[in-house]
């Protein structure tokens, strides 16, 4: 096997070595060639990045492998890194959907625009759906329509009626209300 040598030009007097240096062979253990050290340094970092996403809110599963992909972490490593947080309890959908609808609730947001965030962030179908029948029971959405429209429209007094009401129907529907709801609370106001 030739040995390659290299010219260590930045530090030719450094201590303990010479001013020629074997090039390096890609040993499989070497961090630099992709070997079990890097991987299990990759698995490190990764799940040390999870964690500090995790400790400012609960994220998705989903929401959480792109941030691992945005960070160059290979699927492998992402997969690993899912798998353990996921056995050690710190992702669950349903619990994340759970925390989602309650803080998304108190805003106040309508369960139309509920329903597309938690469907943005990657989580299945049938979860959505349960979680929010569950909030649905406790959620009086005429109720709270017409105590946003009621003060919001008081915001909007210097503004001509007609366009005023535009302004507040667009408020609402954009919030996530649904249709008739929003209607009734603009007709009422």
């Amino acid at each position: 096997m030739k040995k390659l040598y290299v010219k260590n030009l930045a530090k030719p007097n450094k201590p303990g070595g010479n001013a020629c240096l074997p090039a390096r062979q890609g040993l499989p253990s070497d961090p630099a060639y992709g070997g079990a050290d890097r991987q299990s340094h990759d698995l490190q970092a990764a799940k040390e990045y999870s964690f500090l996403l995790l400790k400012f809110r609960l994220r998705s599963e989903k929401e959480l492998a792109s941030r691992l992909r945005q960070k160059k972490f290979s699927e492998a490593i992402i997969q690993v890194t899912l798998n353990f947080l996921k056995d050690k309890q710190f992702i669950d959908d349903q619990i994340f959907a759970q925390g989602w609808v309650a803080f998304r609730l108190k805003r106040p947001f309508g369960l139309r625009r509920i329903r597309q965030e938690l469907v943005q962030k990657g989580l299945d179908k049938e979860i959505i759906e349960v979680t929010l029948a569950q909030a649905k029971e406790d959620y009086d959405e005429g109720a709270i329509v017409r105590q946003l429209a009621e003060q919001r429209f008081c915001r909007l007094k210097g503004v001509e009626p007609l366009k005023a009401k535009a302004r507040l129907y667009a408020y609402l529907m954009r919030r996530g209300f649904s249709l008739d709801t929003v209607r009734n609370a603009v007709g009422e106001v």
